[in-house]
C-alpha cells in the first residue's frame, strides 16, 4: 500500500487559479455573444440606407446614360424617379413601411457627370431618435453616413 509524503494531499476538485480562468472565459464569450446580436429595427434602417444609395447611384447612371435629368422624390408611401421611363426597373417603394425619409432640398441626379450636393435623411417611425445619412458631395458616389 502506498502512502504519501509528509505534509501533501491528494488532490480533490479545482484550484482557484482554474476556476477564475474558466469564469472569465465563460464572461468574454458572453460579452462577445451580446455584441454580435444588434437590433433588429438598426439593421433595417441600415439596409434601407444602403438600397437608397444603390438606387440613387443606379438613377444617376441611368440619367447620365439617357442624357435626361432624372429628379428623386418622395410620394406617398415611398418614392420615385422622375425623368426615367416606368421600364427602368428600379423600386419605389421602401422595405420597411415605417421608413421616413427627409430632404432639405430636391435630390436632382444629373445628367451631368458633378452634380451638386445631395442629400437624404432616413429614420423610422418606432424610433425616430436613430437617423441615418445618403449623401454624395456630387463628385463622389452616394454613401451613408451616420447620424446628421
Amino acid at each position: 500500500m502506498r502512502t504519501l509524503a509528509a505534509g501533501s494531499r491528494k488532490q480533490n476538485g479545482f484550484t482557484l487559479l482554474e476556476l477564475l480562468l474558466v469564469i472569465s472565459i465563460m464572461a468574454l464569450a458572453t460579452a462577445g455573444v451580446s455584441l454580435v446580436l444588434r437590433d433588429p429595427s438598426e439593421t433595417q434602417l441600415e439596409r434601407e440606407a444602403e438600397r437608397l444609395a444603390a438606387l440613387l447611384e443606379g438613377a444617376r447612371a441611368k440619367s447620365r446614360a439617357a442624357g435626361v435629368p432624372v429628379r428623386w422624390r418622395l410620394v406617398q408611401g415611398g418614392f420615385r424617379f422622375d425623368g426615367l421611363p416606368a421600364s427602368s426597373g428600379l423600386p419605389t417603394q421602401w422595405l420597411d413601411a415605417n421608413t421616413r425619409a427627409f430632404v432639405l432640398a430636391p435630390v436632382l441626379l444629373g445628367p451631368e457627370p458633378l452634380i451638386a450636393p445631395q442629400t437624404v435623411v432616413l429614420s423610422q417611425a418606432s424610433h425616430p431618435e436613430r437617423r441615418l445619412q445618403v449623401s454624395t458631395d456630387g463628385l463622389r458616389p452616394f454613401a451613408v453616413l451616420g447620424a446628421p
